[in-house]
């Protein structure tokens, strides 16, 4: 066995070092490096001095580093050993870039393609990792060697002084407890948000100020918290923009277009929104059924394969919703205004042609590009209001009669209906929080999304139909492990579950409509959201089981999904829709690349990641609004109903309104409390008293946190709580409790693990 070398104070090995901890020294260090600063480093004396000449020597004539006084490479090249970090992923494939790169060299720093070996794999935007470099060609290839830790990972935080003067970052990650001491503060001063990266290798080591980004309770930073958190590309490149500007200033080919402009399409939408991507019509058909037109902006038109705005729209994936501002997949010019389905002006659309037979099945459809002049954008409350005041038009009553078919159809195939609140933010002209409440669900929503339904349908159908390749969107049958874990929850509770039965969404359906206490069926309906498999983008069908279908593709989305357009793509090449050449600076084909075909599972991979990062983005920023709104009403006490449960405490949820704070059992009086993980209870020694999943009681808040989204309650004044159990319990079972699971009165609570997810936030009422 080769004995370890010994370690000086740096926590680095003592000795000549290898060629590889040279190259990491260099790469970290955040001053040039040359042969006193490794000797001091590394704690090299005497002898080993000239060994490490020596060896810097053979590492300049490899080409490893420059050969100056210190040891960057500044040549414009690459070193044939560095670090990299992955600012991209095209087509699946990571993009990486040198994280040092000299700003006085020649060019420009290169854009790298790693290729991924079994050793290092899955590399992701803003991965750091050692590599072997190569050029080929024109270009540079790497070779991952060895994964290096993040530099910036919860580096974002609040400027603090202690009382002696000292710096340091308080964290607005909640999963992150420590603050960390600032060696570098920069131009920052005390109280501000500011975006550090770590000096050092060390967990432990000091961070330096990158960025001052401002007030971090002011408007408007609580988005920009989770943008730089989750690192979502948020600033268009200047070739994105200018291409925009040329292909906004294409014309429809009105020869080559269906020209819908006389057909009454409306679009209906939330109040607020900015990007029309939907427009629909529909008319008796004189048998029973209905005649419908779903109109969406022909986003492929302008966005063509291979372009810069393909490139930024694909890295985007999506785009991200926030109360006080839009992350938009294309710029403004195209997402709100030429590619924006708007009244009284011509737009392109790719129009769904389908019919809707007495049944309310689709049964035929056709796929056109059209040019449309909608009639209306009408607000899902103007519309709805409409419809119940008996003063809708025409147009609106045909829509529901339309609709009214398609949800027979739609309650045949029993598809997955958990009523899940969604939470809106409601702002006002000065970005400041007017009201929190829970998003109304109109039939007016419910009209808009039946028709989506059906043209994604269509869609999916068509292109098989066609033989050409399909984006599906994908939900798997919930998995065995999945449903194990429900039937053992469900039994915690006094219910059963049979395994041997065939699963599908009625199955959940019936279940759940047999439970009549409000608050019991929220927690099953929460226990089945938490059993299903999450929904991704894929070339190849699983089918749909939340919505019961058995293929299922976005369609309806284009300005704002990437998915979405890949199929319009695929249907202007089945369809044979393309249109006349463009001319100037503007990629020729709007249908699929060579390229979108061959990585059409990258894509889809990339893609479904973006989606999840979007959708958890979204859901920190609704807790951080969620926590300024409740910082003003700390000690007040609501009516809370409990949502997870841990040796530590339990965690509970306001009752209409959402944000999720833990009570920590240290807070619950001197009795000491044993957790039962199988019952999800926290249960008292001495009087018996449980806190279970379920339960509603009254709680006082005694923290809110906006910049973390974290909030603490507490037991009102007495120490006590009357707690309202949820459903009618089984008879109660002997407890087995086991050695190490109890939590003892002085235990202190222990941060945010094990926090329940809150429910997903859809952001701004948008159709998904």
């Amino acid at each position: 066995m080769t004995p370890m070398k010994k370690q000086n104070r740096t926590g680095r090995p003592q000795g000549l070092p290898s060629k590889t901890q040279i190259l990491e020294f260099i790469q970290s260090s955040d001053r040039p490096a040359g042969k006193r600063e490794i000797a001091k480093a590394f704690g090299i004396k005497g002898q080993e001095k000239i060994a490490l000449k020596k060896r810097l020597k053979d590492m300049a004539e490899e080409g490893l580093i420059d050969g100056r006084k210190t040891a960057f490479h500044k040549m414009g090249g690459l070193p044939k050993v560095t670090v990299l970090k992955v600012t991209e992923i095209e087509d699946g494939e990571p993009i990486a870039t040198p994280e040092s790169w000299d700003p006085d060299a020649p060019n420009k720093p290169p854009r790298i393609v790693v290729k991924e070996s079994k050793k290092v794999a899955a590399l992701k935007r803003g991965d750091r990792f050692l590599a072997r470099t190569e050029e080929r060609g024109k270009g540079w290839i790497a070779h991952p060697m060895k994964k290096l830790p993040a530099r910036t990972e919860g580096m974002m935080g609040v400027v603090e002084f202690d009382g002696g003067g000292k710096p340091w970052l308080a964290p607005v990650d909640k999963r992150v407890r420590n603050s960390a001491p600032i060696g570098d503060v920069g131009a920052a001063n005390e109280g501000d948000l500011v975006l550090a990266e770590l000096m050092g290798k060390s967990p432990r080591a000091k961070v330096k100020v990158v960025e001052v980004i401002g007030d971090p309770l002011a408007p408007k930073s609580f988005s920009l918290i989770a943008i730089a958190k989750h690192g979502i590309p948020h600033i268009f490149p200047q070739e994105a923009l200018d291409e925009a500007q040329r292909v906004a200033e294409l014309p429809l080919s009105e020869d080559r277009r269906e020209d819908l402009r006389d057909v009454p399409i409306v679009a209906i939408d939330p109040a607020d929104a900015r990007d029309h991507d939907d427009a629909i019509w529909a008319e008796p058909d004189g048998e029973g059924g209905f005649k419908a037109i779903v109109a969406i902006a022909d986003v492929s038109f302008y966005v063509r394969p291979g372009g810069a705005l393909d490139k930024e729209a694909r890295k985007r994936g999506n785009s991200v919703y926030f109360p006080d501002r839009v992350v938009p997949m294309l710029p403004e010019l195209l997402s709100a205004n030429i590619c924006s389905l708007v009244e009284n002006e011509d737009r392109a659309a790719m129009a769904c042609h389908i019919r809707i037979s007495p049944e309310g099945k689709v049964t035929k459809w056709r796929f056109t590009r059209a040019i449309v002049r909608l009639a209306a954008n009408i607000a899902y409350e103007d519309a709805q209001k409409a419809i119940d005041d008996g003063s809708a038009d025409e147009v609106l009553k045909n829509l529901w009669g339309a609709w009214k078919l398609l949800h027979k159809a739609r309650e045949a195939r029993d598809p997955l209906d958990l009523e899940l609140p969604e939470r809106q933010v409601r702002l006002n002209d000065a970005g400041q929080i007017e009201e929190i409440a829970i998003r109304e669900r109109l039939d007016a929503h419910r009209v808009v999304e039946d028709f989506m339904i059906a043209a994604n349908v269509a869609a999916a159908k068509a292109l098989e139909e066609k033989a050409a390749p399909v984006v599906y969107r994908v939900h798997e049958t919930p998995s065995r492990e999945k449903l194990m874990s429900f039937k053992e929850y469900l039994a915690s509770q006094g219910r059963s579950f049979a395994m041997g039965q065939v699963i599908t969404p009625g199955l959940f359906n019936r279940m759940l409509k047999d439970i009549v206490d409000p608050a019991e069926k929220a927690l099953i309906m929460e226990a089945v959201l938490r059993s299903q498999t999450q929904a991704y983008y894929g070339p190849a069908n699983a089918g749909h089981f939340g919505l019961a279908l058995g293929s299922y593709a976005h369609f309806t989305s284009p300005i704002r999904r990437y998915a979405d357009l890949l199929v319009h793509r695929a249907l202007v090449d089945a369809y044979k829709l393309e249109q006349p050449r463009p001319k100037g600076n503007i990629p020729e084909s709007s249908g699929l690349s060579d390229r979108d075909k061959t990585a059409l599972n990258q894509i889809t991979d990339a893609i479904s990641q973006t989606e999840r990062r979007a959708m958890e983005a979204e859901r920190d920023t609704i807790d951080r609004y969620v926590a300024a709104w409740l910082s003003g009403r700390v000690g007040e006490v609501f009516d809370t109903r409990i949502t997870g449960v841990q040796g530590f405490g339990f965690f509970a949820t306001i009752e209409n309104l959402g944000g999720d704070g833990l009570v920590p059992v240290t807070t619950l009086g001197r009795e000491y409390f044993r957790y039962d993980e199988g019952a999800r209870e926290l249960v008292g020694e001495d009087t018996g008293t449980t806190y279970a999943v379920g339960d509603r009681l009254k709680l006082r808040l005694a923290e809110s946190n906006p910049l973390t989204g974290a909030l603490k309650f507490e037991l009102p004044d007495g120490g006590g709580a009357s707690i309202e159990k949820r459903g009618d319990r089984p008879p109660p079972k002997k407890k087995k409790f086991h050695k190490g699971k109890g939590a003892p009165r002085q235990q202190h609570a222990q941060g945010q693990r094990g926090r329940p997810k809150n429910i997903r936030h859809q952001g701004r009422g948008k159709k998904r």
